[in-house]
């Protein structure tokens, strides 16, 4: 499928050209015959009218000079023919050129005056034949047909000639009219290049919007964006203030109900019900904080985002550095120099945060990150050298609630977040065993 919409214009352009003048070709070469037959008739009766003049009539008898005037008729190996029979068809003279040729013709004294014909001979040579019925020569009673030949082959090399000229010049009329088409839509399409260059600006967050200096036909379709872009905006801004509302609406009444559960669990009696109240609190809590997440890291439908990785790595590592600073972990990169990730910070932050974070937990001593292109693809990898996931427990660990780890407090909600962020951005997530002995977490981006 051709895709590009210049190319499709200029095969269209080029078919209707070339359909134009494939029809237009059989009728410039019918007119070209016909001017060539009506320029072959008209020498053929001038030719003729040479005859009559040179023609006397002496007793009766017809009386044609040595030389003729035109010189044509006198040479052997001239191809113009001369002919003039009687009235019953007898031929009482003929030109020097025509010793050679034996033409069957028969003159029709009718009355027709003169007749232009195309005769066909035996050996299947044509000839062009001009027949003029004379009554009168000098002003003595006659009874003639005086008649000139041209061989239609010479007619036919001619008309070859012109239409191989013909096929010449609409060849190279085709062309020039291909590359002025070309010129033309370059130029008409500046004003798409323009606005595909102002939809990239608006997706890397160079610009808000689309400008109004576009062609008329095109200004609907970027006031209809301008329009979009604005509505997403302002979408997006309402909810993030309803998801800040709505988790400070939330946090005060969970602070009392933490406070009530700490009252309960300094009375021996009520230390199970605190325990279970506690434990579903913070279970309200992460569940309460996974749902935010899930909703205000959703991607953009327009703006396309670029986050350079190798910074927010550099934050992360420093600051799981200081909450593990029991646990000596060295950290590996291989990660290009300013190598971005196609998606928010925001979104970014939480994926590897969560990663990252299991990642230290669970090692033993190594992590490795790296960024590398994959059949196609932009592959963000995160390894330990931990315990590692068993083949037939990695799909239930990516479910909300699923934990492997039962050492550690949470709810299981970390890879469920990592999980749907992934899957806003049409990326996918695969565990592999790592070459340093633990887990592998594999993210491919599409390349966009």
């Amino acid at each position: 499928m051709i895709r590009s919409l210049r190319v499709r214009l200029m095969l269209a352009a080029f078919v209707l050209a070339l359909l134009f003048m494939l029809a237009l070709l059989p009728a410039l070469q019918k007119a070209f015959s016909l001017a060539l037959q009506e320029s072959i008739e008209k020498r053929l009766a001038s030719d003729v009218t040479t005859l009559i003049s040179a023609a006397r009539i002496e007793n009766n008898r017809l009386e044609m000079p040595e030389l003729l005037p035109d010189e044509k008729f006198n040479l052997p190996d001239s191809r113009l023919l001369g002919y003039i029979y009687d009235r019953e068809g007898n031929l009482v003279w003929r030109s020097r050129a025509t010793a050679e040729e034996n033409i069957n013709y028969t003159p029709r004294y009718d009355g027709r005056g003169s007749e232009f014909a195309r005769i066909h001979q035996g050996n299947g040579e044509e000839f062009f034949v001009y027949d003029v019925e004379v009554k009168l020569l000098g002003g003595k009673s006659a009874a003639f047909s005086i008649v000139a030949l041209q061989p239609v082959r010479e007619y036919k090399q001619t008309l070859d000639g012109l239409r191989e000229k013909l096929y010449l010049g609409f060849s190279a009329a085709l062309l020039v009219l291909l590359l002025l088409l070309w010129a033309g839509l370059t130029w008409s399409l500046r004003s798409l290049r323009q606005l595909s260059v102002e939809l990239d600006d608006v997706e890397s967050g160079a610009r808000d919007g689309l400008s109004g200096e576009h062609p008329r036909e095109l200004l609907r379709l970027t006031h209809s964006l301008n329009r979009l872009l604005r509505s997403e905006r302002e979408q997006r801004g309402r909810y993030r203030d309803s998801l800040d509302d709505l988790a400070h609406s939330l946090k005060t009444p969970l602070a009392v109900l933490q406070g009530v559960s700490e009252s309960m669990a300094q009375r021996r009696e009520d230390r199970e019900q605190a325990r279970v109240l506690q434990a579903q609190i913070e279970r309200m809590s992460q569940q309460i904080d996974y749902q935010l997440q899930r909703a205000s890291l959703r991607k953009s439908g327009l703006v396309r985002h670029r986050v350079q990785l190798q910074p927010l790595l550099d934050s992360l590592c420093s600051t799981l550095a200081k909450v593990y600073r029991d646990k000596t972990v060295h950290v590996s990169f291989a990660v290009p120099a300013g190598a971005v990730v196609p998606m928010e910070q925001g979104a970014l932050l939480e994926l590897l945060g969560n990663l990252l974070e299991n990642a230290y937990r669970l090692c033993l001593a190594q992590v490795r990150i790296s960024l590398l292109t994959h059949n196609g693809s932009l592959e963000l990898c995160i390894e330990d050298d931990g315990p590692g996931v068993p083949p037939d427990q990695r799909e239930r660990i990516l479910q909300r609630g699923e934990r492997l780890d039962r050492q550690y407090p949470g709810q299981g909600i970390g890879l469920a977040v990592v999980k749907d962020i992934i899957d806003s951005y049409d990326a996918t997530l695969t565990l592999d065993d790592s070459p340093l002995g633990g887990a592998a977490f594999r993210i491919r981006f599409p390349f966009e």
